[in-house]
């Protein structure tokens, strides 16, 4: 199963400045439609397929924030965010965590993981804008 990425047609498309975005989705047509309205809307994207694969890109490339899936192979997004947030270096870095399985709780298992917000799939892409634009 997939999950969309729902663009509103209403709004006009916003522009991201030159802020770097990590976008960690192992689903590669969600990181393909997320990943191209991100780009049309100004901002550089880097694409990691999973959590040891975004550990190691958020050490490397320094995002300005970072799109972490939970559910991902290898590392899952819990303890990549964990990772990424012991590191001195990088603990700065807003998470904001991206599930499609939201249980109850989820939202706080993610805050206690380290992210500093949570959103849910399929991705509103105005909600998720609006959450990136106020951590960056």
């Amino acid at each position: 199963m997939c999950d969309s990425v729902v663009d509103s047609p209403q709004q006009p498309e916003r522009k991201g400045g030159s802020a770097k975005i990590l976008l960690v989705e192992d689903n590669a047509l969600n990181s393909d439609m997320l990943s191209r309205r991100l780009i049309r809307r100004g901002y550089e994207v880097v694409l990691a397929a999973d959590g040891a694969q975004a550990v190691a890109d958020a050490a490397q490339q320094r995002p300005d924030l970072i799109l972490m899936d939970m559910s991902l192979p290898t590392i899952d997004g819990w303890e990549a965010t964990r990772r990424i947030k012991a590191d001195s270096a990088l603990r700065a870095i807003p998470v904001i965590a991206l599930t499609a399985h939201a249980m109850s709780g989820d939202r706080e298992r993610a805050l206690e993981a380290g992210c500093d917000e949570f959103d849910t799939k399929p991705i509103e892409l105005d909600r998720l804008l609006s959450k990136m634009e106020r951590l960056l």
